[in-house]
């Protein structure tokens, strides 16, 4: 590729500098506005393990309890994780663990929300993320063959482009745990 190609394409990256080199954008003159980002994700494995998890019977303790708090925990930590993201003062993180025997496994869905020059989009999947890696380390003596699936956004709003969702036909997790029946736990500044 001639090289005034490969400097447009480096100057198109937002995260390289001029030299190719990775940086953080600056965001300083960007207004701060309200925020949201919802993700998803789920843990498949078997009916036997998700009985476990439910009755509490598994010998690491109350697993979904475990697994909110390790992604609220996550969400607060996102930018030690992810070099390039900055960090957000973040308001309210919200995670749900819906036990749907139909999978058989664990729903997962986060909500974080924060007044910012940038979204929170990667703060709400590394909160499902995390957490579906928690169920997994406090339930693999049960099931080591568990899998973690469709982690993904499912939306966000704020800043310039407003409130956007997924858009229809995209693949998307299923939507058969509701908010209704979940265990949630929640951190949440005033």
């Amino acid at each position: 590729m001639p090289f005034h190609r490969v400097m447009a394409e480096m100057a198109r990256l937002s995260h390289l500098d001029r030299h190719g080199a990775a940086r953080m954008v600056d965001i300083s003159a960007k207004p701060e506005t309200a925020r949201e980002a919802t993700a998803r994700g789920a843990v498949r494995m078997q009916a036997a393990t998700l009985q476990a998890i439910s009755e509490g019977t598994l010998p690491k303790g109350d697993v979904l309890i475990v697994a909110r708090i390790a992604g609220i925990q996550a969400a607060k930590r996102t930018s030690e994780l992810i070099p390039l993201c900055h960090p957000l003062p973040l308001t309210l993180v919200e995670v749900d663990c819906t036990p749907d025997a139909a999978l058989p496994g664990i729903r997962i869905e986060s909500r974080v929300r924060c007044t910012a020059r940038t979204g929170a989009e990667m703060e709400a999947l590394t909160a499902v993320t995390v957490t579906a890696l928690t169920i997994y380390d406090m339930a693999k003596s049960a099931d080591r063959w568990m899998t973690i699936e469709s982690i993904q956004l499912e939306g966000k709003r704020g800043g310039k482009s407003g409130r956007v969702t997924r858009p229809p036909g995209t693949p998307r997790t299923s939507e058969s745990g509701s908010r209704r029946g979940t265990r949630r736990a929640a951190a949440g500044t005033a």
